[in-house]
């Protein structure tokens, strides 16, 4: 009989013992793919051990630690994602909502909630935008299949390719309904303009202007000027320019004479410009303006291409137009100067033939390139200096530069006053004085910042894309500030 109980009393241990352990193993799994949980995610971590896969939140994000705001001194620039009302702050990670489980991989489109931006782009007709790259979709057809990159029209090469940006910034924003295509999703489109934070102009702008601001055969109106008229008519009755008086819109006017017709009427707007040469302050200004890079002509050097210091036999290199107009003298002047010199590289260049190539081979061989004021205050030259490694020497008094909230150009540029450079012997002195060491430092930081100012598709974390974005968003924060203050004090309709 005693016998029998203790078998009795064994088995219900084991029963009840089995019973328990499955009872907490399906709590776990309720609580973990539940929307909200009482216990701490630590705990779910220590529980949910899975050597092949990583740690996802219930939304299949996978759990990072917050990047800082504003980075400080570092290259890797991310701004933290918004918490929009009513939500929860989510991280994104820096590719797409790639979601990683148990080795398995799955792509999707980005998710607006958890984007830096969300955007609303007008359908505007492709007339407007790859209608100039000579696209022709199907009926009814606004915008080219950007699933297959074999699709996406290119754009024109040549001086053209420089002032691309909405090229570039466009194609970002139809990647991120594009399953099949990973990108940063920085900014992501949506399709309601009332739950977006920006409102996205694709107006190719500097194209139109490029290619079609010329009268052709019988036309009174150039292709350009139409445009631009059409563009401010289409804007100034929509619902979206009447809530912000346009404040919240971003146009695209890189090419520093694109927008002629239009820019005054538009002026309210976020413009994304070259830089403020050719604009008044009351149009343009660094208050509600974005300057953006060019798109550099120069081959990226690779990190591991990068000549050092010794192995670069030139001292300072221009190849460029050296008569130019108003600020544009100083070239002719410091021509002069420094034309006779053995280890300077002083002349006349454009991109005709192999001007390009030649001109990119002997930045890649100098240690400091010449980044000189013309026509306006700044040029392609710089980042195409950028994109060889050759530390910039900017003598342009009047330039601004992408980021620079966030960059500080000086720890991989030189900055010379126009005056001081027109001095007999200044300059020389100034590059001849830097030692090897100082050089290098600068040089190692150029390889860390150049990623920032690649333009492609599909966009990657960090690059020029991103960063414009990350821009807008840094303006669009101190516009909100604005409206919220502006609206203390209004009175409520009863």
């Amino acid at each position: 009989m005693s016998e029998k109980c203790m078998l009795s009393s064994r088995f219900l241990l084991y029963l009840v013992t089995i019973s328990m352990f499955l009872l907490i193993l399906s709590s776990v799994f309720l609580l973990e793919f539940s929307n909200s949980s009482i216990i701490p995610r630590s705990v779910f971590k220590l529980i949910l051990v899975n050597s092949t896969s990583f740690y996802f939140k219930p939304n299949g994000r996978s759990e990072q630690p917050a990047p800082p705001l504003i980075p400080s001194g570092d290259t890797q620039i991310r701004a933290k994602r918004p918490v929009r009302s009513g939500e929860l702050a989510c991280q994104v990670d820096n590719s797409s909502m790639e979601i990683r489980s148990l080795g398995n991989h799955r792509k999707m489109v980005c998710d607006a909630t958890q984007a830096l931006l969300r955007v609303y782009m007008y359908d505007l007709p492709p007339e407007f935008h790859f209608g100039l790259l000579g696209w022709k979709g199907r009926e009814n057809q606004t915008w080219p299949n950007v699933n297959n990159p074999d699709q996406i029209p290119p754009y024109p090469g040549g001086l053209n390719l420089q002032h691309s940006i909405e090229y570039w910034l466009t194609l970002d924003l139809l990647l991120s309904h594009a399953p099949n295509v990973v990108g940063p999703c920085s900014a992501v489109r949506v399709k309601n303009s009332s739950e977006a934070d920006v409102i996205f102009v694709p107006f190719f702008s500097s194209l139109s202007y490029n290619r079609h601001s010329k009268l052709h055969g019988k036309e009174k109106v150039n292709i350009n000027k139409m445009l631009q008229n059409k563009l401010v008519k289409f804007l100034r009755v929509r619902e979206e320019w009447k809530r912000l008086g346009g404040k919240d819109h971003i146009v695209i006017a890189h090419h520093p004479n694109s927008m002629l017709d239009a820019r005054n009427k538009l002026s309210s707007a976020m413009f994304v410009l070259a830089d403020f040469g050719r604009y008044p302050a009351e149009i343009a200004n660094l208050g509600k303006d974005i300057i953006a890079p060019y798109k550099h002509l120069a081959r990226t050097i690779p990190n591991g291409e990068s000549a050092p210091f010794d192995k670069r036999p030139i001292l300072a290199y221009f190849q460029g137009a050296i008569y130019r107009k108003d600020g544009g003298i100083i070239r002719q002047e410091l021509y002069y100067l420094l034309k006779d010199e053995n280890d300077i590289h002083f002349t006349f260049g454009n991109i005709q033939g192999n001007g390009i190539k030649s001109a990119g081979k002997g930045m890649a061989s100098s240690k400091f390139c010449l980044n000189i004021a013309g026509d306006t205050p700044s040029s392609n030259r710089l980042f195409d200096a950028i994109a060889s490694h050759c530390v910039p020497v900017i003598i342009s008094d009047q330039i601004e530069l992408p980021f620079e909230d966030v960059l500080d150009y000086s720890q991989f540029c030189l900055f010379v006053r126009a005056s001081d450079a027109i001095e007999k012997g200044f300059l020389l002195n100034l590059l001849r004085g830097i030692k090897q060491e100082k050089w290098t430092r600068m040089w190692e930081k150029l390889k860390d910042i150049a990623h920032h100012f690649e333009y492609q598709y599909p966009s990657k974390d960090g690059d020029a894309v991103d960063m414009i974005w990350e821009a807008v968003s840094r303006k669009m924060s101190s516009l909100r500030f604005q409206v919220h203050r502006r609206n203390r004090y209004t009175r409520s309709q009863f």
